[in-house]
Parts: structure tokens; C-alpha cells; sequence
């Protein structure tokens, strides 16, 4: 009779820490109390406040740290037990930061999308405590006797131990008897004590006395397009756009989008994200630049949503059918590209809604409805939903709308202007979306207060708009950085959009080709997810007068853009990007969020930081170190000394080591203080691999 041979089920984590499963052994207390018998505290990952889960991706490398001690000098361990979606249960043994607080630290990186359960535990180290006294005691000749006879007896318990080898079991015993021998020299014993084959031994499979189990927690791990992607966003109604001979446009389709594909594709990003695509208000339509007054022709901003043509369930006649976006979404596939929707609960005053539900809105005492205002600001196009007037009717319409463009292969959406509606909602959306369809993912563009932005990403938002088109100098880069990938990383996952259709900061107006570069550079490396609004490219820098918005804004009309005519003629920044993206797929360490570590140099305009992702935890197996210097002041060339802290990447201070240029080619020889010339106008950033073989 044939036999097959199973192979073993691929673990669903990543770690360097593991070890083998033990059960928690009981413990008494002589009555229940708050603090276990080794108190724990402060865990993480977690969200502030403790209400909401914290969140990861799949790959993501996830610190797991807590705060654990106890009375007088005995020596302690602590462990982080996880059990996976599917039922895995794994120990991962935690190290000490040693930086006075009593902080213990593992890193692991989940591979199976779903609710992870976990808890910490704190046991005392027989071991450690036994190796710590006896290396003292024995070395000075105090209390020989009770020290072997103390790690003899050690000794024999571990080797009674069900899961010991025979070869460990061999080793401690005729340990234990070496410790009995009065013919073994205290210069022998020490050689025992300090055996690092023993230390390893109880290591992976500690004796304890006591045992203490924190509360059991859990983490959201999502898909990894979750918190790693490269976002570009087009307007379909651009893209084969033609201008006829009498000045009107013929608006470009979803069909005539397709062609654009390959060349965003091309570029290396993986998501396109269309601004709304359903039909357009005419009633107080805006016209060119945000004008009051639209003109024959204007096709108004997309964010009017609304006609006699239908609503948000709806696509604009001129762009095409639902066959039509089912084929581009299946076009998008083929080029490697998730879809994403824009989601604008915004109504033009011909939308559907008006009419059939008017009580979905505000109205003002003198009987009109009120239009969408951001003092001084007014969009007079534009009828923003209330949500307490009717939350039953239209919390179920709004899960309709996404359900419906769920079922036609969105699963992606960008929500615009979440902070306008209340965050109970955003929970209660995404909570039931997901639950039917986890891989589901919603960006929140919400360019407000912390509190709020960081409400809507504990909420269920999966993604978020920052703060980073604001942030320009090296001292707000660094705490920028700082702050998104270590203070708020355990629930909120930033999108670093270098512009926006709505976002034209001054640092690009003023910046030039090289405030381009850097600003790109800055969010391809920072963050695990980036993205650019199409025209960034081609240096769109043109401000309309007073404000942070392009001139000749999209959102008012159609753009002619030359792509293959401007890259061919060297004007072009896609070079840039695609070259950008393809370090972005070549280096895991890029593809992390919670391991950018600022490091230093002695000129205010240098940013150095680096991104470092250990063999145990990389998807290839080897580890993987970015190291970014970047001159950040677009109108001048630096030159500086820099500053690492190269433990961060294994090697001690002083060593040399080996790094290459991966936007140059060039390699150089480095260690913790090097001297750097970055001129923004040729080379205004140094991404740097650090060779395997370090120097």
C-alpha cells in the first residue's frame, strides 16, 4: 500500500525569538488581586485607551513589548504567547531593553490575515538566577556547597522534563553529577556554570517556579495591500480626452482609460485611484478654477455628485456602462493594479437623495437645504448628508452604495472628508463591510486635527492622510517620521501622498525639479505606502493665485497631457518614480513602517534615516538595510558630516562596512561618521543598500 509523506503546515508568523510551546504552569495567590504574582504592564502592541484593536499587516514586523519586574534580584524571563487565526499557537521568548524602565521586547511578523490573540507571561528564571549567584559566589569561594547542590538539583528537574532529547537529558545529568563530585575543582564548576550549551538549553525551555499570564489581547492583521502600496491618481475623464475643432472636449472614457494603464504600471505602482466617477450636478455647477459661473462645455467638479442620471450607484454617462469599469477594473488586474473608488457622501442638489429623502439633510429656516461650507469657504455645488436626522436610512444607503461597487470588483476605497461625518458611523461602515469582506481597505483623507485623524484610524480606517506635504524642514521631517512610525503604528498605517488634486503646497510651487525629487524620495522611503496625483510628473507647479491648489484644476475641467512626449524629451520625473519604486519591491525593509530610526548630522538641511528589517523577519531571508541622506532644501548643495548609530543594523561603532548608491551606482566604504555633498540640483539624496558582506 502507498504512503504519502504530509509536509508540514508553513508556519504563519516570522521570528527570530521562538521558542517551543510550553503550557503556563499554575500558580496560587492567597487571594485574587489585580497584579499577578511577577506584575506586567504597559503591553503593546496597543491602541491608547484600550477600546479598540490595534492593527497589523501581513509581513508586518510587529514589536511586541511590555513592562514586566519583580521584588529583589531574582532573575525573570517573559514570553509573548500567540495564538493565529487559524488555531496556531506559538511562544516567543522577549529580550530585555535594559534602558531602566524594565521594557521587554520580540518582534514578529504575522503571515495569516484575521484576529491574532495574544498574551505575555512573566516567569522566574531558575536558571539565570541560579547562573548569576553561582558565577559570583563560586568565583569568590562562598557557599560551594549550596550552589552545585542548588544547579545540581536544577539540573535534574530539567532533565525529568517531558520534551527533553536524550542528548539534552545526557548533558544535564552528567552535569548534575559533575556538580556532585567533590573531586571537580570550583575552577571546573565555574566552567558549568558559564557553559553556554546549558544556557541555551533552558533558554529554549526555561524551569520556573512561578509563572504569571497578563491579560489576553488581540491584533487585526489585514492583507498586506493594507499597508503597503504605490498609489497614483488620474481623472478617467482625461484620459483620451480630444479636443475638437469648434473648442469643445470630447470627454475622455473608462475605455479610453484603459491605455493609460501601462504606463502607470510601467511607473511600478500597484494602486489607481479614481477621483468619483458617477454623474455631475448642473445646478450651481462650477466652472473653470472653482468659478461660480460654469460656461457651455465645462464638465463641473466630480464631487457634485448627482443628476437626473442617478446618484452614487451610478457612473457618468460620458465615461461609460458598468460593463465599461468592469473592464477597466479587469484591465487594472492585468496590469498588476488594485482599483480604487473615491467615496464622496457629498450631493449635488439634483441628486436622487434631494428629492426622495430630503430629511438626509440640513434645513435652514428659511426652507432651503444648506450647502457643504468650510468658512470663508462655500460649495454652493454641493449638499453634505446629516446624520442624525435619519441614521437608520442612511447608514443603509451608504452600505448599499459601497456594497454595490464591492460587487463590481472595488476593494478599494479613498473616503473623502471622513472628519465631516460622525467617526460611529466610519465604525459602524467598515466594521459590516468587513465582516463580510475582509479585504476590504478605506483611506481616510482626513487633513484635521489629531484627535479626529487619529479617531477615524482607531475607528477601522485602514489607511490615512498625514500631515506630510506640510512637513518640509529636517526637524519637522524628524519628528514627523518619529511620531507615524513608532507613537501611532500599532493603529493607524500613514499614506504619504506627495500631492493631491486638491494639495499644491508652496515647498512645490517654489521648490523646482528638485523639490520633486526630494519630496518623492522623502515618501517612496519613509513609508511603506505613497502615492502621487497624475501631473506630478510633469512638474505641475502652478499655484492659482492665493492658494494651495493647481491653476487650471482638474476638478473643473479636462488636462491634455503629453506622457511619452515629455519622458522622451528628458522632461519628465517618471524615470524618477519608476526607479523609486523599483527599490521600493527590491528592498522589504521599505515595505516596514515601524522600523525608520532618525539618525544625525551636523547640517540643519542633511535628514539621515535608515530602515532596517532582520533575516529572521524578511520575506527573502536576509536582512535588509536602506540607509536615506537627503538634502531636504531644494535651492542649495550641502556637504556635512553624518552620524549613524550602525548598531541598529548589527555592526559595532567604528566598524566599516560597505554601502551602495542605489540611485547612482556608487559604492563606497562607511562607518558610524561619514562625509556627505548632496546638491539638490544634480543629486540631492543617497539611498543607500549596506552590503551583506559589510565591508
Amino acid at each position: 500500500m502507498a504512503t504519502t509523506t504530509r509536509s508540514p503546515r508553513p508556519r504563519p508568523w516570522r521570528s527570530a525569538s521562538a521558542i517551543p510551546v510550553r503550557a503556563v504552569l499554575p500558580t496560587t495567590a492567597p487571594a485574587p488581586t489585580v497584579t499577578p504574582r511577577i506584575p506586567l504592564a504597559l503591553p503593546s502592541p496597543r491602541v491608547p485607551g484600550g477600546r479598540y484593536r490595534p492593527s497589523a499587516y501581513v509581513g508586518d514586523a510587529v514589536p511586541f513589548t511590555v513592562t514586566a519586574f519583580r521584588e529583589g534580584h531574582d532573575a525573570i524571563g517573559v514570553q509573548v504567547r500567540l495564538f493565529s487565526p487559524s488555531g496556531d499557537e506559538s511562544l516567543h521568548r522577549l529580550t530585555p531593553l535594559n534602558d531602566g524602565f524594565d521594557r521587554w521586547t520580540t518582534t514578529v511578523a504575522p503571515l495569516e490575515t484575521g484576529v491574532w490573540r495574544f498574551r505575555f507571561e512573566a516567569f522566574s528564571d531558575d536558571f539565570a538566577t541560579w547562573q548569576h549567584a553561582a558565577d559570583i559566589k563560586l568565583a569568590a569561594g562562598l557557599d560551594p556547597f549550596v550552589m552545585r547542590e542548588s544547579g545540581a538539583r536544577l539540573f535534574d528537574s530539567a532533565a525529568a522534563e517531558k520534551g527533553r532529547s536524550a542528548a539534552e537529558r545526557k548533558l544535564l545529568a552528567a552535569s548534575a553529577a559533575r556538580l556532585r563530585d567533590a573531586e571537580v575543582s570550583d575552577a571546573e564548576t565555574l566552567d558549568i556554570v558559564r557553559d553556554e550549551r546549558i544556557a541555551a538549553l533552558f533558554a529554549s525551555r526555561p524551569t520556573s517556579a512561578i509563572v504569571s499570564a497578563g491579560d489576553e489581547m488581540e491584533l487585526l492583521v489585514e492583507r498586506e495591500r493594507a499597508g503597503v502600496g504605490s498609489w497614483y491618481e488620474f481623472f478617467p475623464r482625461s484620459e483620451g480626452a480630444t479636443r475638437n475643432d469648434d473648442g469643445s472636449v470630447t470627454s475622455g472614457t473608462l475605455r479610453t482609460a484603459i491605455d493609460r494603464l501601462p504606463g502607470v504600471a510601467g511607473m511600478g505602482f500597484d494602486v489607481i485611484y479614481l477621483p468619483p466617477i458617477h454623474p455631475i450636478g448642473t445646478t450651481n455647477r462650477k466652472g473653470r478654477n472653482n468659478s461660480l459661473t460654469s460656461e457651455p462645455g465645462d464638465p463641473g467638479s466630480p464631487y457634485a455628485i448627482g443628476s437626473h442620471e442617478g446618484g452614487h450607484d451610478a457612473i457618468h454617462p460620458d465615461l461609460g456602462t458598468e460593463a465599461d469599469f468592469v473592464a477597466f477594473v479587469d484591465a487594472a488586474r492585468g496590469h498588476g493594479l488594485d482599483v480604487a473608488l473615491d467615496l464622496a457622501l457629498n450631493a449635488s442638489p439634483d441628486h436622487p437623495w434631494v428629492a426622495e429623502h430630503p430629511e438626509w439633510f440640513t434645513t435652514l429656516p428659511d426652507g432651503s437645504i444648506a450647502f457643504a461650507e468650510n468658512p470663508p469657504k462655500k460649495y454652493q455645488d454641493i449638499y453634505p448628508p446629516n446624520f442624525d436626522n435619519d441614521p437608520a436610512g442612511i447608514y443603509a444607503e451608504i452600505l448599499r452604495v459601497v456594497q454595490h461597487w464591492v460587487g463590481l470588483g472595488v476593494k478599494i476605497f479613498r473616503v473623502d472628508n471622513p472628519h465631516t461625518k460622525p467617526v460611529q458611523f466610519w465604525e459602524w461602515l467598515i466594521g459590516t463591510v468587513n465582516e463580510a469582506d475582509p479585504d476590504v481597505i478605506f483611506l481616510s483623507e482626513a487633513f484635521t486635527r489629531p484627535a479626529m485623524m487619529r479617531g477615524l484610524a482607531m475607528a477601522g480606517f485602514q489607511q490615512s492622510y498625514t500631515y506630510f506635504t506640510w512637513r518640509n524642514t529636517k526637524a519637522e521631517l524628524e519628528e514627523f517620521f518619529t511620531s507615524i512610525s513608532h507613537e501611532t503604528s500599532d493603529f493607524m498605517r500613514p499614506n504619504l501622498f506627495v500631492n493631491t488634486h486638491d494639495i499644491l503646497t508652496e515647498y512645490l510651487q517654489y521648490g523646482g525639479r528638485p523639490g520633486y525629487r526630494i519630496r518623492a524620495a522623502l515618501a517612496a522611503t519613509a513609508s511603506p505606502t505613497w502615492g502621487v496625483y497624475a501631473g506630478y510628473e510633469l512638474f505641475e507647479n502652478v499655484a492659482r493665485p492665493g492658494s494651495e491648489e493647481n491653476i487650471d484644476n482638474e476638478k473643473y475641467e479636462y488636462k491634455f497631457r503629453d506622457w511619452d512626449g515629455a519622458e522622451a524629451r528628458g522632461e519628465s520625473l517618471a524615470p524618477w518614480l519608476r526607479r523609486l519604486n523599483e527599490i521600493r519591491r527590491a528592498h522589504p525593509a521599505l515595505r516596514q513602517l515601524r522600523n525608520l530610526e532618525v539618525h544625525w548630522s551636523d547640517d540643519d538641511a542633511i535628514l539621515v534615516y535608515s530602515k532596517h528589517l532582520d533575516a529572521a523577519l524578511s520575506p527573502t531571508g536576509e536582512s535588509d538595510t536602506i540607509l536615506v541622506v537627503i538634502n531636504v532644501d531644494p535651492h542649495s548643495a550641502r556637504q556635512t558630516m553624518v552620524h549613524l548609530d550602525t548598531r541598529v543594523w548589527g555592526v559595532a561603532p567604528g566598524d566599516p562596512f560597505e554601502v551602495e548608491d542605489l540611485v547612482t551606482g556608487a559604492r563606497w566604504t562607511w562607518s558610524d561618521h561619514n562625509f556627505v555633498r548632496l546638491d539638490a540640483f544634480t543629486e540631492p539624496v543617497h539611498i543607500l543598500h549596506i552590503a551583506k558582506d559589510r565591508a
